[in-house]
């Protein structure tokens, strides 16, 4: 069993929350709010408004996310949804769980780890919402132009 901190679209009430609750994606269990140890930049990026956790540790705010309890199919499935390792990259870092100390300790994380530090410069969130007061509704993939994400990826990210 793997652990996975989420921060984005999968949290509970957000778009893609179902890859976390379909049993054909495979086991997940909430295990609570939590939040990270280091502060971070939680951006909203592209014209789909898609939620970004650029590494850059020390930068931006503690972010709020919620951990879950997941099996190798369902680690697999979250992989495919974040491109895993071609976009996002996977990696353990310690979060702090906020009802259950006990249960503190290393997460699985999604993060952007090489971008253009102009990302750097949009504004920061410590806690994501599609609904948010930003105005910023994310657009599901499928309603996405595939040639513009890909023009994006080249300019922002760096390989």
């Amino acid at each position: 069993m793997h652990r996975v901190f989420v921060y984005g679209t999968l949290k509970t009430g957000e778009p893609n929350h179902h890859w976390l609750t379909s049993k054909n994606n495979g086991y997940s269990k909430f295990l609570g709010n939590a939040h990270t140890i280091e502060k971070y930049p939680l951006i909203i990026a592209t014209k789909y408004n898609i939620p970004f956790l650029l590494y850059s540790p020390g930068n931006g705010d503690i972010i709020k996310g919620e951990v879950y309890e997941v099996d190798e199919a369902m680690l697999a499935n979250l992989d495919v949804l974040e491109d895993h390792p071609n976009y996002y990259i996977r990696d353990l870092y310690t979060v702090n769980l906020d009802s259950n100390q006990d249960a503190n300790g290393e997460c699985w994380i999604y993060f952007l780890k090489t971008f253009d530090e102009e990302l750097l410069n949009k504004a920061k969130f410590s806690c994501y919402s599609s609904s948010g007061d930003h105005g910023l509704p994310y657009i599901d993939r499928s309603n996405r132009d595939i040639n513009y994400m890909l023009r994006w990826k080249q300019k922002y990210l760096k390989n």
